[in-house]
């Protein structure tokens, strides 16, 4: 994984509303980039529940969020859709982001499951990785998520 403080490396990829999700072009508070392994899994059809159940507190707080996964796009598309994901999601069906992002398990070759909440200017702000305490893992961005936005607001205010 990598480590908060360092910079994010670019997405730029379809996402399954066939647009273009670009990382450095995401404004607002921040960006929550999480990686699941497998679409229609039950662990990861959870995770993503929870992430669309808490996806208007995110944008109230001016967060963008964005999940990917291993899966190819037409997999990803029809995960997205059967979920009525509200936010985009990305099939890296190659690897690349995954392998960007130091989150691809090296025999399995699919994504751990990792959150990434990273800055404007492309800094990561926090890491967070359960693999099996779900809840706790999507709490804990909304921690942060929530810390930030108070900050922020405490210094314009």
């Amino acid at each position: 994984m990598l480590p908060v403080g360092s910079v994010a490396p670019e997405i730029n990829a379809e996402t399954n509303g066939g647009l273009r999700f670009k990382l450095s072009e995401q404004d607002g508070l921040c960006t929550v980039v999480y990686f699941f392994p497998k679409a229609f899994t039950p662990g990861c059809t959870r995770e993503t529940a929870q992430f669309q159940d808490n996806y208007n507190e995110l944008r109230l707080a001016r967060a963008a969020l964005v999940g990917v996964s291993t899966d190819d796009h037409s997999t990803q598309c029809a995960f997205a859709k059967s979920l009525r994901a509200s936010f985009p999601m990305i099939g890296d069906k190659t690897g690349a982001i995954c392998t960007a992002y130091d989150v691809r398990w090296p025999l399995l070759g699919v994504a751990k499951r990792v959150t990434y909440v990273i800055g404007p200017d492309r800094v990561i702000l926090g890491v967070f990785r359960h693999e099996i305490a779900l809840e706790k893992h999507r709490d804990d961005v909304l921690r942060l998520v929530d810390e930030l936005y108070r900050k922020k607001h405490a210094q314009s205010g």
